[in-house]
């Protein structure tokens, strides 16, 4: 009997939710998204920021993960929410578009609860600030980089299944980066094939695998994976082709392999951590209730990790990067963050941005 209370424990420890920090109740609260906390990426990185100001205010933490994983509906999101007030959660930060019922039905019945939105939009309501990302920057910068690297067989996969805006912004820039390295080239031309077709739950696939093995076998030389597990599927493809090149997502993924050339990155981490210092500095009326943050490169939010280990470049330098970060912070380039009607499944915008230099292919 007493093992088998010890394998109960276990499994409750793995599937329920799970706390990092010490005791029951906690004053901050991460209720993740989709998928799970050490995901690398987005769950990931914005936990962190709540861990920051956490432990440099001596406040208690703990992240809740909704029931049934990549497959939580909004009664399992509501539910952990619910689960983190009873807690004693006096903020609550949630990662992700897919929580914005939740938040509204629970940040309703709880007027005295903050609420951070990451990735999301002023909903209407005191208690709820929300943050968003120019993430049409970051794509722009890593896009340009590969291209000016000498990459010109290049690849893209975007979560959300085209409904999610953020994604579409990292795709939209993407492009607009590849197209203006390519303009820089004396020969040659570019190609790009662009996929929203397996990232609907931005969870790995063997459907999402197999697409990106075939582009990875044709010749494409570098994939940029965007959106949370689905990096999984792409370094299985990767794997499967002497390791070809990735472009992660959302935060320095080079710890996920040699491969992975560079990240499109958005501050999580700093931005998460910058919202809670206002709202424990008394700030929230004045600064944060119902109202959106959209940070950029001028925040330092949007951009691609320089650090020694995580630049992979061989011809595009550091400070080629530096020197091109800065021209987005001064106005001197800008980056269109605007998907016309239809979305992208109008295949006129894509064909639109093909030129005698870029070739795209929208899947």
């Amino acid at each position: 009997m007493k093992k088998f209370l010890l394998a109960l424990i276990a499994l409750v420890a793995v599937f329920g939710f799970a706390s990092c920090s010490c005791g029951e109740e906690a004053e901050i609260a991460v209720v993740t998204d989709v998928g799970q906390l050490n995901d690398g990426g987005f769950n990931q990185g914005t936990y962190e920021g709540a861990v920051a100001f956490a432990e440099a205010t001596g406040k208690t933490y703990k992240y809740y993960q909704p029931a049934n994983g990549s497959d939580a509906t909004d009664a399992d999101r509501v539910a952990a929410m619910n689960l983190a007030i009873e807690n004693g959660a006096k903020v609550i930060v949630t990662p992700g578009f897919l929580q914005a019922a939740a938040i509204e039905t629970v940040a309703t019945a709880n007027p005295d609860v903050k609420f951070v939105f990451v990735d999301g939009w002023a909903i209407g309501l005191d208690n709820v600030t929300a943050i968003s990302y120019k993430e049409q920057e970051s794509g722009y910068f890593a896009g340009y980089a590969a291209v000016k690297d000498g990459y010109t067989k290049l690849g893209g996969t975007f979560g959300g299944g085209g409904t999610n805006a953020a994604c579409n912004r990292f795709a939209y820039g993407y492009v607009q980066g590849i197209k203006a390295a390519a303009a820089t080239l004396a020969d040659g031309a570019v190609t790009v094939k662009i996929s929203f077709k397996y990232g609907s739950s931005f969870s790995a696939s063997s459907n999402l695998a197999q697409q990106i093995n075939g582009w990875y076998v044709n010749g494409t030389e570098v994939v940029f994976s965007c959106g949370g597990s689905m990096l999984q599927s792409v370094k299985n493809a990767a794997a499967l082709n002497d390791n070809k090149k990735i472009i992660g997502v959302d935060v320095d993924q080079s710890g996920e392999g040699t491969n992975v050339i560079t990240s499109a990155v958005k501050g999580l981490s700093v931005s998460v951590k910058t919202i809670l210092e206002k709202w424990n500095d008394g700030k929230w009326d004045a600064e944060l209730k119902n109202t959106c943050s959209v940070l950029g490169a001028k925040e330092n939010s949007t951009g691609l990790p320089t650090a020694t280990g995580s630049w992979r470049f061989t011809n595009f330098t550091v400070e080629n990067y530096t020197e091109l970060f800065n021209k987005v912070v001064d106005g001197t380039i800008t980056i269109d963050d605007t998907i016309p009607s239809g979305g992208v499944d109008n295949v006129a915008f894509w064909d639109a941005l093909d030129d005698t230099k870029v070739d795209i292919t929208w899947e």
